[in-house]
């Protein structure tokens, strides 16, 4: 398989993962292998009730907050699709959110160079 289509996978996983989760996917969604790593970056990932909570420094902290306790009860979902995807095992995962973009990123290192591994093959 290559590339472009393992990271086509990987987004079209998050976003149907999201919309179970969230009731709504993201507005855009990119996918990036990098050596060991695959970067998972989603635009417009925020609902219509965070973004009013956000008007307020106290509102985008409650909003982060909750998202990343969010992130961490669905952590062994998200890296679950990641190592189904690529046959690697995920040694680590990092996610943050911007609530003043909308914007969200998750890295997952992997147990070996992938991206080294499809060129292989």
């Amino acid at each position: 398989m290559n590339l472009q289509l393992l990271e086509k996978q990987i987004c079209e996983a998050f976003i149907k993962f999201q919309r179970e989760l969230v009731g709504r996917g993201p507005e855009i969604t990119r996918a990036m292998i990098c050596r060991d790593m695959v970067v998972v970056r989603s635009k417009g990932v925020l609902t219509k009730e965070e973004k009013h909570v956000s008007t307020s420094k106290k509102g985008r902290a409650l909003v982060k907050q909750l998202r990343m306790e969010l992130r961490e009860s669905y952590l062994d979902k998200i890296e679950k699709i990641i190592t189904d995807i690529t046959n690697c095992r995920v040694m680590s995962s990092h996610g943050d959110i911007s609530i003043r973009t909308g914007e969200q990123i998750e890295v997952f290192i992997l147990n070996q160079d992938f991206e080294k591994k499809l060129k292989q093959n």
